[in-house]
């Protein structure tokens, strides 16, 4: 048998490096495509950020001509520079006026006429008022107190290993190995520390936590319970933070009682107390920071139709420029490698105009046909929301799923009713009871649960199975364990420990 070549024709998917670079644009959040860009503008010479005051319409013009030859390596240079001098004028005009149009004057002649009124002011991020940390705060109080300098070196020792709820979780031991302070000098030091607002800081463990603010209080939880009755809240106070918090935590009132030989009455009196107590004594001390979130598009009513906005504030508008454009059609590039880099740049430039362009086409396109399947949801709200499925929408656009879920991935909506994910409006669903055919979005359940959870009474809370139950006479088909699942997923306790005795 003899080998030899025999052609064949096939078909198979290529990824170009341009269909990756399409993809990559598509799956990107708001502000990894502001960064993404900046960098293109860095990296591309022949990319421009078009300025405000520049002409909309003469420039989407003049990125159609460009578009409209991908490339300008077989064209005659000589054709398209007596059609750009005609748009544009003569080269001289271009040189007088051109270069200061888009390169800007130059803010090193020291021309004061040039500077702006923004310029005189400070940034945004310099005027924002940064939050005190904990460990600041408690370095404060260090550098006021009447310690020596030993004493407040090993303080600043120990307020570096709080953690962000102010308790010590590592050995006294460790906290001096490899220095030259000893276990009791450390002691003694965290002792003064832990005098420091806020009350109880410096704990090693949350009943040392709890008895060192009831002693701040005034309290007297050393007491013993041979006591007078004076000082027996105390006792009973300091018997349940040592040894009987887990109990406290199920709600086991009559218990705890037992053990402490006491009635029921003294232990709500006691859990009264605790409960005004702070576990976590670094909490107001947390980064709270919240981060503004910019929407992608924005859904507003006009005319009695719901209509999809793209919000492009914010993000560089990219254009070839004018500059290397009639550098390019006018033969004066230079050497051959000039004019193929350049012409590779600009194949790169188109490539990445026409990617953002489709970008914002596939994100207009997906969110209409999120709004036409949860039109109910947005003229009544959350209750009305349907179970919705990628595939739903793909067969809608005719579109890839995968395309759908690079496209709902890290982006948000404004609408009437917040802030939102694109990535909320896909939820399963669950049956309905008095339509077979009809479906309960999971969502709306969780905010119906969330609702009765709100709405009971704390002395008799609802427990699962009575929440199914009342699910199943609005009409919503439930199981229990899915009542449980929904409510962990709300970070809603069970029943036992949202009973209230008082």
């Amino acid at each position: 048998m003899k080998l030899r070549l025999v052609p064949q024709l096939s078909q198979k998917l290529i990824m170009t490096p341009q269909l990756q670079q399409a993809i990559k644009l598509l799956q990107l959040s708001r502000l990894e495509l502001q960064q993404s860009l900046t960098q293109h503008l860095l990296e591309n010479p022949l990319l421009d950020e078009m300025q405000s005051d520049v002409d909309e319409g003469e420039s989407l013009i003049n990125e159609e001509k460009v578009d409209a030859s991908p490339s300008l390596e077989g064209q005659d240079r000589s054709d398209v520079a007596v059609e750009t001098r005609e748009e544009q004028g003569s080269p001289e005009e271009f040189s007088a006026a051109g270069w200061e149009e888009y390169f800007g004057r130059d803010r090193r002649s020291g021309e004061s006429a040039y500077s702006t009124a923004q310029d005189e002011f400070p940034s945004y991020e310099q005027t924002v008022a940064k939050a005190t940390s904990l460990e600041e705060h408690l370095l404060w109080q260090l550098s006021l107190s009447g310690l020596g300098d030993r004493e407040k070196e090993l303080g600043r020792l120990i307020i570096g290993n709080l953690d962000d709820d102010g308790y010590l979780r590592i050995p006294l031991a460790e906290v001096v190995a490899g220095t030259g302070f000893t276990e009791p000098e450390v002691d003694s030091v965290l002792k003064d520390i832990q005098t420091f607002d806020p009350t109880g800081v410096g704990a090693r463990d949350l009943p040392e936590c709890l008895l060192l603010q009831l002693g701040h209080l005034g309290r007297n939880p050393f007491g013993s319970l041979g006591s007078p009755p004076g000082a027996l809240k105390g006792s009973v106070i300091e018997s349940i933070v040592l040894h009987h918090l887990k109990d406290l935590e199920k709600k086991q009132y009559a218990k705890v009682a037992k053990a402490l030989n006491v009635t029921v009455e003294e232990v709500f009196q006691a859990t009264k107390i605790i409960g005004e107590l702070e576990p976590k004594p670094g909490r107001p001390f947390a980064n709270t920071q919240n981060y503004v979130i910019v929407p992608d598009v924005f859904v507003v009513k006009n005319e009695g139709e719901w209509v999809v906005l793209l919000n492009d504030d914010g993000l560089p508008r990219m254009r070839i420029s004018p500059y290397y454009k009639q550098l390019i059609s006018s033969g004066e590039g230079g050497t051959p490698e000039t004019k193929a880099y350049m012409d590779e740049k600009l194949r790169a430039a188109q490539w990445v105009i026409r990617s953002i362009e489709q970008r914002n086409r596939t994100i207009v396109k997906v969110v209409s046909s999120i709004v036409k399947f949860q039109e109910q949801f947005f003229d009544r709200g959350v209750q009305y929301l349907k179970p919705l499925v990628l595939k739903q929408v793909a067969e809608d656009i005719g579109m890839h799923e995968s395309t759908i879920s690079r496209v709902t991935a890290n982006k948000y909506m404004y609408c009437p009713q917040g802030m939102l994910e694109l990535k909320f409006f896909f939820n399963a669903g669950l049956q309905r009871a008095d339509e077979p055919s009809g479906m309960h979005s999971s969502v709306s359940v969780r905010d119906m649960i969330k609702t009765m959870v709100a709405e009971e009474d704390a002395k008799r809370p609802l427990k699962d199975e009575e929440i199914a139950a009342r699910l199943r006479k609005q009409g919503v088909l439930i199981a229990r364990r899915t009542v449980a699942k929904y409510r962990a997923e709300l970070n809603i306790p069970s029943a036992s420990q949202r009973k209230r005795f008082f």
